[in-house]
């Protein structure tokens, strides 16, 4: 992975899409972002494990109840927030600019029916022949049309569908790494002149008792209750989707749209976690960035100690000067969606003129207008982005 600072063409946000425990749209999350408290905490369905629950919009918004039908949750999150972007950057009816538009999704895998999963755990218990009970409800439950509606792709299938965004079309899977290089990608192609227009991002829904096992066995998870990003010893889950129309910056000035922000520069790493060697990494890639004058940072920290210790290491040496603010305090870490989470935030704050107020512990005020924001997403378990995010120059 690299940086494409050498490419020559601007890259401007000028749609963003958003639905989280926050609830839907730019404004409502900047203004519910100035409260500074974490949004929609839920501490009981899944106890001990808190999560940040979706705030549920009115979805025939962006999606007819027959395609609702043929989607999982985490497919109508990243559907509606598609839908957003497309609308919120003035593209959604124009059928001609949709058809040529490309879309890059960050995905993790489907999910699972977990009525079949306990029923079979159940059996299993009792079962004298666990190899011959298994090998009835695979042939018999696990379908082949069950098993391909687990397919991480289906999410830009039905954007195609409910959205008619049908350029091509790219899914990456893989955690933080995924939303990672979705936005590398859209913002190399669009630089390198591949495309005129990009819808970008991801969805990722929390409320997952699979997922929240899987986290759980690894010891990424907070327990019992909401701890400050901080100052705790995992993460907590959020429900998110957030999606960008990027596009270049002739593009956008011939059919009149206005930009959030442009998406100046974008670096990632990916390497074994440890101390010598993760440093190395996160300082070549902050090098490549060549931020300068007066920048805020917005941390995609997620909570696990190791990790989260090193970014604040990192920008107590670099950027000591530099407010933070950890939206993942507020909203939850949401793993393949945080990063394009992350650059949609910076880009409103842009828009808006002003940085967010504090979201955790130790983030002071600050009244000053950043000349620019690095956004930063280090995975819960592996790789690292950091995207620098500026206005754009009249």
């Amino acid at each position: 992975m690299g940086d494409n600072n050498s490419q020559n063409n601007e890259v401007w946000i000028t749609g963003v899409g958003l639905l989280s425990s926050l609830g839907e749209g730019p404004q409502t999350h900047w203004d519910a972002l100035q409260s500074g408290k974490p949004a929609n905490v839920d501490a009981e369905r899944f106890a001990p494990y808190p999560v940040h629950a979706l705030t549920e919009p009115d979805w025939s918004q962006q999606i007819s109840r027959r395609d609702m039908r043929q989607m999982e949750p985490w497919q109508q999150i990243g559907t509606y927030a598609a839908g957003l972007a497309l609308d919120d950057a003035g593209a959604k009816k124009d059928e001609s600019l949709c058809g040529r538009m490309d879309m890059i999704v960050a995905a993790g895998g489907g999910e699972r029916d977990m009525e079949v999963d306990a029923a079979v755990m159940k059996e299993g218990r009792s079962s004298n022949n666990t190899d011959a009970l298994l090998a009835e409800r695979l042939s018999n439950d696990l379908r082949p049309t069950l098993f391909l509606a687990q397919l991480s792709n289906l999410l830009a299938g039905n954007i195609s569908i409910v959205h008619k965004v049908t350029g091509s079309s790219r899914t990456f899977m893989g955690e933080e790494g995924a939303g990672i290089s979705a936005i590398q990608t859209a913002h190399a192609r669009i630089a390198s002149g591949q495309s005129d227009i990009v819808l970008v991002g991801g969805a990722y829904n929390a409320e997952r008792s699979d997922m929240l096992l899987f986290f759980a066995l690894g010891g990424y998870l907070q327990e019992s209750k909401h701890a400050d990003i901080w100052n705790r010893n995992g993460t907590i889950l959020g429900s998110v989707g957030a999606f960008l129309v990027m596009e270049s910056r002739a593009h956008a000035e011939a059919r009149g749209a206005k930009p959030y922000a442009k998406l100046s520069g974008i670096a990632a790493e990916h390497g074994r976690r440890d101390n010598a060697t993760t440093n190395k990494r996160l300082d070549r890639a902050f090098a490549k960035l060549s931020a300068s004058g007066s920048t805020a940072i917005l941390s995609g920290a997620s909570g696990c100690a190791d990790i989260t210790k090193t970014e604040q290491d990192f920008l107590s040496t670099n950027l000591a000067d530099a407010p933070v603010r950890a939206f993942g305090n507020i909203m939850g870490h949401s793993i393949e969606t945080h990063f394009p989470l992350g650059v949609a935030l910076a880009a409103l704050s842009l828009k808006q003129g002003a940085l967010y107020k504090p979201m955790a512990s130790n983030e002071v005020e600050s009244d000053t207008t950043p000349e620019n924001i690095l956004v930063t997403t280090l995975g819960h378990n592996r790789a690292e982005g950091m995207a620098l995010i500026e206005p754009v120059s009249k």
